[in-house]
């Protein structure tokens, strides 16, 4: 894949189904059998992934890994914790777009993962993955079936991290006075962290351990998949269901949307999260559009039609409006902020700690 393909067909953050190359006769046959190609390229990303987001967990459990330096190379223990989960969310969500591809005969390439530099400011340690698709589906039908399985075969991953982190997170009385860099909360994350933890977690501290971590990373990937934009998993998914005439409408509705989360919030001097309005900026080079299928007047029926439903019900439940806000440290008593999920661990304490000098 050449410089200008990988430009052109990826998001830089993230996991998604990119950009078709729809130059393709409606006459044409799909293969029963594709090869597998497996580019050389796609090994070394993902090795570079799996390092970067292992470096960015050590150095968050403040066990840095520095290039250069061998004796800082056994730190990278410390974040496997971090990266295992978090690469096996991307990676579910990668293959559950290919293999349905390939069982449509749709010609798709493996997964080519993002490495993130810098991991002491890039934190995440990756920018996600993308696969290619060489030719739409032909129905809607399809085009949902491979744009939904992401999401969900990533999202099942992500529950079952977050279960198991928040099982091994600490829990202490609420104090928010410390300030830290808080956790949003989405309706599922909720739930889950109260019926793992036994308690009301906005009435407690959480200090979540790095697979919880890694867990909430990929329901927060799986809720930005799924905002109903172009050609995201959950614009595939609105234009599935309610074919291109709705998608273009709810499509400029949900990018005018991203503007106005940073907008609104800044006006009234409230809180808000500023990566809305990098993907504001991001989705009009991306585009708002959609291509069409070569079947495109065949709607959705029955299960499937059900499916869709239940997979925007997932964007809702997953959706963050402020996933993450620092929280300087103050004077104000326990309970006066709503953020309970802290995760300035030491690293990155003593790096606030150097920004509000």
């Amino acid at each position: 894949m050449d410089e200008l393909s990988l430009r052109s067909d990826s998001s830089p953050v993230l996991a998604e189904i990119p950009r078709f190359e729809p130059q393709i006769e409606p006459t044409e046959k799909y293969p029963a059998h594709l090869p597998i190609r497996l580019n050389p390229l796609n090994v070394v990303l993902f090795l570079l992934t799996f390092l970067t987001t292992t470096m960015a967990g050590a150095y968050s459990a403040g066990a840095p890994v520095l290039l250069g330096v061998p004796a800082s190379l056994p730190n990278l223990a410390a974040g496997l914790p971090f990266s295992i989960p978090l690469m096996s969310v991307l990676f579910a969500h990668e293959m559950g777009h290919y293999l349905t591809s390939r069982r449509y005969g749709v010609d798709a390439s493996l997964p080519y993962f993002i490495p993130a530099p810098f991991p002491s400011i890039f934190f995440v340690g990756t920018f996600g993955a993308f696969i290619r698709m060489r030719r739409p589906p032909r129905t809607r039908r399809e085009m949902f079936d491979i744009g939904a399985a992401g999401p969900w075969a990533g999202f099942v991953v992500a529950v079952i991290a977050t279960a198991i982190g928040l099982a091994r997170s600490q829990v202490t009385p609420l104090d928010t006075s410390q300030g830290g860099l808080f956790l949003g909360n989405s309706i599922l994350f909720w739930v889950i962290s109260r019926i793992v933890l036994g308690v009301d977690p906005n009435s407690v501290n959480v200090n979540v351990h790095p697979i919880a971590l890694a867990g909430w990373i990929g329901l927060l990937v799986t809720a930005i998949n799924l905002l109903p934009v172009g050609q995201l998993d959950g614009g595939h998914v609105v234009y599935s269901l309610l074919g291109g005439r709705w998608h273009r409408v709810v499509s400029r509705l949900a990018w005018i949307g991203c503007g106005l989360m940073v907008l609104v919030p800044y006006l009234l001097h409230s809180n808000f999260w500023a990566g809305w309005l990098l993907w504001f900026v991001l989705l009009i080079g991306l585009g708002l559009g959609h291509p069409a299928t070569t079947e495109s007047d065949t709607p959705l029926e029955g299960a499937r039609k059900l499916a869709a439903w239940a997979t925007i019900g997932l964007f809702v439940v997953t959706f963050i409006p402020v996933p993450v806000s620092l929280v300087q440290p103050s004077l104000s008593p326990p309970g006066e902020q709503g953020q309970t999920y802290n995760v300035l661990l030491p690293a990155l304490r003593a790096m606030h700690r150097l920004f509000t000098l």
